[in-house]
């Protein structure tokens, strides 16, 4: 069996992260009690102390940013908000693949019990990759005013004009990099946005 040699193919340029310095990672792995391959993955990442270990193994709420710092997030807020009290139906959109499902799992957990609530998850092979015509059909002949877009949308601008249309309202929450222009949504949730710190 003939296997080819790609090997003067390939363009060598590894680019190595800033290793730790002599002795610092042993230190810190003898302090957390944890191997020296594990230290060196907290080291690439940035925790080279006692105190940012703790930080990153166990993390506080008040680490986080605050949520509202997101472009539009006022505007999402705002919409759920007057959705639930409405009355209104609201369904939770998210892409087949395993961030999408999984956002969708978290916030339709979240939504269900707080009004009229359900989930689309689109058919990988008829209907493809985000938001889909089929999925915005399903909103509107089944009642729902809002869609929750998670994973997916930000490019979406042809499907936000088709929901606009059929009187149904989006909010997409994605962090794919957005095209040239920005779908016509209740907000557009994306930290890859140029206008969003």
């Amino acid at each position: 069996m003939f296997v080819p040699n790609f090997a003067h193919m390939i363009k060598k340029e590894w680019r190595l992260k800033q290793q730790p310095e002599s002795g610092a990672a042993e230190n810190l792995s003898a302090e957390l009690n944890i191997s020296k391959d594990l230290t060196d993955l907290l080291f690439l990442r940035g925790v080279a102390s006692f105190d940012e270990a703790k930080a990153f193994f166990r993390p506080s709420l008040d680490d986080l940013h605050d949520p509202f710092l997101m472009k539009d997030m006022d505007k999402a807020v705002d919409r759920i908000a007057e959705a639930w009290g409405s009355g209104e139906k609201i369904l939770v959109y998210g892409d087949y693949d395993v961030d999408g499902t999984t956002s969708v799992a978290l916030v339709y957990s979240f939504l269900k019990d707080k009004g009229e609530v359900d989930f689309y998850i689109p058919d990988r092979y008829a209907e493809g990759y985000g938001v889909s015509e089929q999925g915005i059909q399903f909103a509107k002949d089944n009642g729902f005013s809002l869609i929750i877009t998670l994973d997916c949308g930000i490019r979406a601008t042809d499907k936000a004009r088709m929901a606009n249309d059929l009187g149904v309202d989006l909010i997409i929450c994605d962090h794919h990099i957005p095209g040239d222009e920005l779908p016509t949504a209740a907000a557009v949730l994306d930290p890859k946005r140029a206008d969003c710190n």
